[in-house]
């Protein structure tokens, strides 16, 4: 296990966004929270520093704590190759999908606990008693029975889930129950229908994720610094020397799979950005663009990190591998449309700066996903002003407001509604700009880090406050 630097971030820069209100507000519910905790720190632990939504949402909020002087520290917890098959596993049932097929079962929960074993010496140097530890995700739950002994205030932070129950979500509730229900004091999921119904109604908060406007993936860049990036990167066309500018600084380019010249900077781009996971479908983003003639003037670009930088991810390689092999058995004036690409991780500012210059360019940002919790990259688009075009599937639903500021596919498997909605969009420029800012308005009011914080303050409170056995 190890500790992961973050910045520390003035609430106080949100005000020309949010507003002074807003602002005060935080402002005073960190002075709340620094007054229960009296000098005591709240430690997040997941899997991972880079790549994934949780790794890019915690130092936000963590910077914003810390900003309120709250004392606040984040740990990853370190396991070996077994242990993230295990944990990919899991993800897919909670999903509510067969995933690799394999066993949860007792062998499986030993995995589990061995590695909260071999992280418990590092743990215990890093925690400081009376700590309030906040687990995120699935990966971290061997260590809840440990914590608790330890006396330590514990919440479960569960950042996926599905409305719907079957065979799969069962077997993985039913993995993960004994891991944490005698041992969790609070509970947070993005959605009251992700929750499994032993978790007691009492001790449920529901926290919709946010982001930073001022993070290096969301912050405002001149059309020029976008273009510039993109062209050093490879994914437009280079026209001549341009400077980025030192706030946007990118050395490294990007892995590139693309037969033909790459677009230049007035094609219409259609782009999807997240991991290589089956249930984010690249592939049926593919699909769903070409089979609809009014996308032939269009360009695609499916991107996602490098796969060897994930390491709780060990299905990314065998993804990105099948969308590079259905590409290649594309005709040829089909390849030279679409652009696979894997941002350098590296240095994660960078890496942010390429993305917030991809989604910017985009004329359409698409989230097609299978299964999803919460969809960051949709939530990253509408602030920059983009339309998107995504699966009205788990909290994507409670994002997009379906004609208002995007698009909502019923069937996400069905690449002709995926490509009727894309060639709508491209069709009708000013309605997609319109959808555009009625997305940037709707992320302000609704998903920006002072809404996520207050509420976090109400579960750390009740955190706190003894329960009864």
């Amino acid at each position: 296990m190890f500790d992961v630097e973050f910045p520390v971030r003035s609430p106080e820069v949100l005000a020309p966004v949010i507003g002074q209100d807003r602002v005060d507000n935080l402002i005073a519910t960190g002075d709340y929270a620094r007054s229960e905790l009296l000098g005591r720190r709240v430690v997040s632990i997941n899997s991972t520093a880079s790549g994934g939504g949780v790794a890019e949402m915690l130092p936000v909020l963590l910077a914003y704590v810390a900003g309120v002087d709250v004392g606040c520290d984040w740990l990853v917890l370190e396991g070996n190759s077994e242990f993230f098959e295990i944990t990919k596993r899991l993800h897919h049932r909670l999903h509510g999908e067969r995933g690799d097929g394999g066993p949860l079962g007792e062998h499986e929960r030993e995995v589990f606990e061995e590695v909260a074993h071999q992280n418990q010496d590092d743990a215990q140097r890093l925690l400081a008693p009376g700590d309030v530890v906040l687990l995120h995700d699935p990966q971290p739950a061997g260590l809840a029975k440990w914590l608790h002994e330890s006396k330590v205030p514990l919440i479960w932070r569960c950042h996926i889930g599905v409305d719907a129950r079957n065979e799969y979500t069962k077997q993985g509730w039913d993995f993960l129950r004994p891991l944490l229900a005698p041992y969790i004091d609070q509970y947070v999921f993005t959605r009251r229908e992700y929750a499994p119904d032993w978790v007691p109604n009492e001790r449920l908060h529901v926290i919709k994720p946010s982001l930073d406007p001022f993070a290096p993936k969301n912050r405002e860049l001149a059309d020029n610094h976008v273009q510039a990036i993109l062209q050093h990167i490879g994914i437009l066309r280079s026209a001549d020397s341009e400077q980025i500018g030192d706030h946007a600084p990118v050395e490294r380019v990007a892995d590139i799979v693309s037969e033909g010249p790459a677009p230049t900077a007035d094609a219409q781009m259609v782009v999807q950005v997240s991991r290589w996971d089956p249930l984010k479908d690249m592939a049926g983003v593919m699909r769903g663009f070409l089979a609809d003639p009014g996308c032939a003037d269009a360009r695609l670009v499916l991107a996602g990190p490098d796969v060897s930088s994930v390491s709780d991810d060990p299905e990314g390689q065998v993804v990105l591998a099948e969308v590079i092999k259905e590409w290649e058995g594309l005709a040829e004036s089909d390849r030279r449309r679409i652009q696979i690409v894997c941002f350098p991780m590296d240095d994660p500012e960078e890496n942010a700066f390429m993305v917030n210059a991809l989604q910017r360019h985009a004329a359409i940002v698409v989230q097609k996903s299978l299964k999803e919790g919460f969809g960051l990259t949709v939530t990253e688009a509408m602030l920059k002003g983009r339309p998107v075009v995504a699966s009205a599937v788990g909290g994507i639903v409670d994002q997009i407001r379906d004609g208002v500021d995007g698009i909502l596919i019923q069937d996400p498997r069905d690449p002709a509604e995926l490509g009727r909605a894309l060639s709508s969009l491209l069709g009708d420029p000013t309605a997609a700009n319109k959808m555009g800012q009625e997305a940037k308005a709707a992320v302000v009011s609704q998903f920006l880090p002072d809404s996520s914080l207050n509420q976090w303050g109400k579960a750390l409170d009740s955190a706190m406050k003894p329960t009864a056995d």
